[in-house]
């Protein structure tokens, strides 16, 4: 029987071990999820919102547990791992709230002897694929509303977080959901997609690299499906010459670093203007210089270990080579003691002297570092930030709102920030473009991709 294993970047040792479904397992997953969405699509919202929130409620009381859990599975600090468990409750909440008023019917104008109304429907059984690095944020963004617009769901989670499936599955259903509206499958590659082939499925939610999007794209080309791919980020921020300084700092700091730097938002690349450069540099540099690196389960560790090292060994090549190329390196990598080649383990490091032909400034790092240039102006500003294969978020530092419209106006991006970065707001709808995805998740306009438009048109009058 072929296993699962999820490798501890902390110590590198087996830490979850599970089999992985047979083709049998998966036949009965579809059968019993397809027979369990007819009766599910017909029960009162109310009642579907009352299990959301018991199953909100049974994932928070047992967040201390979960977050031991996730810190070794990928990794993250032990101190940090819990902020996950009420952010995917603040995300559920938040969609079921606005569930009343995304599913409600349209009602047309009155028209004599008619009535006219669009009812939104659920595409039936949604496969969502979600990753390690945010495990229980990123499936909520597909999980919650695909269940509160009547269809189940059935979630695959990453070889790396095995267990984050299961905890949601396991409180769901403690929550009185119907058996087979939501179940886990732990797969490989090859069942993933055949699953995605099957005629079974009718709505994907893939959030991953850009080389799993392409794939599943690929394996659902023909089968006309509802897909939403959240994929890769290289995303920029932008101090203008008005940013207050020490909150830029602090807060791109912080979007560039935190989790290690594996956020598909996070902040990979920072513009600023040239009269605030000098000092930018020099306070990132000291607040970087403060991070402790160590084991995610020692609560004095603010920088965890990178996923895998693999993981760290790429980023450190992007690293080597920008040096090469005449970057300058302004964190001295020998002060973080458990910073060592060919490990998770690696010091954070801010470089300057970059730019746009380096792959430290144009390919995804997924990791503690970030590359910072000074532009002239904001024309300068746009022009780099738009420099890019991908579009997920963009942030702008500065005092003058109406400024920062009318330059994310100009901007290639999903979501643009304004003096913060690296969060979604679940009343926002959360959607890239370029090679960072497509479809959309969160806010009432994710709804609309969980479920299809109905509409009736009845003559009353006879």
């Amino acid at each position: 029987m072929q296993k699962l294993q999820c490798i501890s970047p902390i110590d590198n040792r087996v830490y979850v071990e599970r089999p992985l479904a047979t083709d049998y397992e998966i036949q009965n997953a579809l059968n019993t999820a397809q027979r369990a969405q007819l009766s599910w699509a017909g029960t009162p919202l109310a009642e579907k919102i009352a299990i959301v929130h018991s199953a909100v409620e049974k994932l928070q009381c047992r967040k201390r547990e979960l977050a031991e859990e996730i810190c070794w599975q990928m990794g993250r600090p032990i101190r940090f791992a819990a902020g996950e468990i009420d952010g995917f409750a603040e995300r559920a909440l938040a969609m079921a709230k606005l569930a009343e008023s995304a599913l409600a019917d349209i009602h047309l104008a009155e028209k004599p002897g008619f009535k006219r109304f669009i009812r939104r429907v659920p595409l039936g059984i949604s496969f969502v694929i979600a990753p390690w690095n945010y495990p229980y944020l990123t499936a909520v963004n597909a999980v919650v509303p695909a269940l509160l617009a009547g269809n189940s769901v059935i979630l695959k989670h990453s070889a790396q977080t095995p267990l984050c499936a299961e905890r949601m599955v396991a409180a769901f259903r403690e929550a009185g959901l119907p058996e087979g509206v939501f179940q886990y499958l732990h797969l490989d590659h090859r069942d993933a997609e055949q699953l995605i082939i099957s005629a079974d499925v009718q709505h994907i939610a893939f959030t991953g690299s850009v080389a799993g999007g392409a794939a599943v794209e690929t394996a659902a080309a023909g089968r006309f499906l509802t897909l939403g791919l959240e994929l890769g980020g290289k995303d920029p921020a932008y101090l203008r010459a008005d940013a207050d300084l020490d909150h830029s700092v602090a807060t791109v700091v912080d979007g560039a670093f935190f989790n290690s730097g594996q956020s598909c938002c996070g902040i990979e690349r920072v513009y600023v203007h040239q009269s605030l450069f000098d000092a930018f540099v020099s306070r990132a540099a000291a607040v970087i210089g403060q991070y402790r690196l160590g084991r995610a389960d020692d609560p004095g560790t603010t920088l965890g270990p990178l996923v895998r090292a693999s993981a760290a060994d790429f980023v450190r090549d992007q690293i080597d080579e920008a040096i090469r190329q005449g970057a300058r390196a302004h964190i001295d990598g020998g002060a973080f003691e458990f910073d060592q080649r060919g490990s998770a383990y690696m010091a954070p490091q801010l470089l300057t002297n970059v730019n746009h032909r380096m792959r430290i400034m144009s390919e995804e790092s997924f990791g503690p570092v970030v590359g910072v240039m000074p532009v002239a102006d904001d024309a300068e500003a746009v022009s780099l930030m738009n420099d890019s294969e991908y579009g997920l978020t963009a942030s702008i530092f500065s005092s003058d709102a109406e400024a920062a419209i009318t330059l994310g106006n100009q901007l290639q991006t999903g979501t643009v920030f304004l003096n913060r970065c690296d969060y979604l707001d679940p009343e926002l709808a959360w959607t890239g473009v370029k090679k960072s995805g497509r479809g959309c998740s969160l806010s009432r306009v994710g709804f609309e991709h969980v479920t299809r438009p109905k509409s009736f048109h009845l003559k009353t009058d006879i």
